[in-house]
């Protein structure tokens, strides 16, 4: 496993062959509240991820042991003129953008506290893995915000427009069981095996073509929202991006072989 810090606040860490990142939010002193700087690491990471060809999957975890993360640093925005605010908003904004648009699969792993900008990082991951600690939720307007990291928009997307208005108006947290329940997490595991089962399942899904896998999510994610035959056509431009690629003959040749494929990722 190698290792490679952005900034002060953010590790990533390389796992095996280097498929598998992971970018850890490293401020525990702070329970991961991201500051400028930290966004600012959070966007110059996931830039760096993004560019990696080797790179198949992306996990999100944290290392302190009572939080993923907290959300904004508002002791921070506190000390912050309007001007100032103006100009911090960019980098804020690069930070949950960062992690929306890396073009690979990526899972999240959640336990204790990710209340607001802290939830938008997870929202911001295709799957969220969160143990019996977990504790979730937009709480924005109770200080007099709004959730300004996706989460009005990608709430909406996971659990319907009813049931986030709910959870965004009332400001309430939500914990780990209900949280499955609603579906603002996908896979519910034992408390502390939350970063373990997040790094198993990006293991079994980077075993998979990264031509198709990255084919996949772009298609998953330009079709969202579409009406159907819309969608189709974006299904089908992702597919024409593969059907011809070194992946797509190796896969077919592995299978035809009953061997393990030798992904070219091209």
């Amino acid at each position: 496993m190698s290792e490679e810090r952005f900034g002060e606040f953010v590790l990533v860490r390389r796992h095996g062959d280097g498929h598998v990142a992971e970018l850890a939010l490293d401020r525990p002193k702070a329970m991961n509240a991201v500051s400028t700087e930290m966004a600012r690491s959070v966007a110059g990471a996931c830039a760096s991820l993004g560019a990696d060809r080797d790179v198949r999957v992306v996990v999100v975890t944290s290392t302190h042991e009572r939080a993923f993360c907290v959300g904004a640093d508002l002791k921070e925005r506190n000390s912050l003129s309007d001007a100032e605010l103006v100009r911090q908003r960019p980098v804020a904004r690069g930070a949950y953008t960062g992690v929306l648009e890396l073009p690979v699969p990526t899972v999240a792993a959640v336990h204790g506290f990710a209340l607001g900008g802290g939830f938008e990082l997870a929202l911001s991951c295709d799957v969220i893995v969160a143990d019996g600690t977990a504790v979730v939720g937009l709480p924005e307007v109770s200080v007099g915000v709004i959730p300004g990291g996706g989460g009005t928009q990608l709430l909406p997307r996971r659990v319907g427009a009813a049931r986030a208005a709910e959870l965004i108006f009332t400001a309430r947290r939500v914990e780990a069981a209900e949280a499955r329940e609603l579906g603002l997490v996908d896979v519910l595991v034992e408390d502390g095996r939350d970063r373990e089962e997040a790094l198993a399942l990006a293991s079994r899904i980077a075993a998979n073509s990264p031509v198709g896998l990255r084919a996949a999510k772009r298609a998953l994610r330009l079709g969202h929202g579409l009406d159907l035959p819309a969608g189709l056509e974006v299904e089908d431009a992702a597919w024409r991006s593969v059907a011809f690629s070194g992946d797509r003959a190796e896969g077919v040749a592995a299978f035809n072989e009953k061997r393990k494929p030798q992904w070219p990722g091209q």
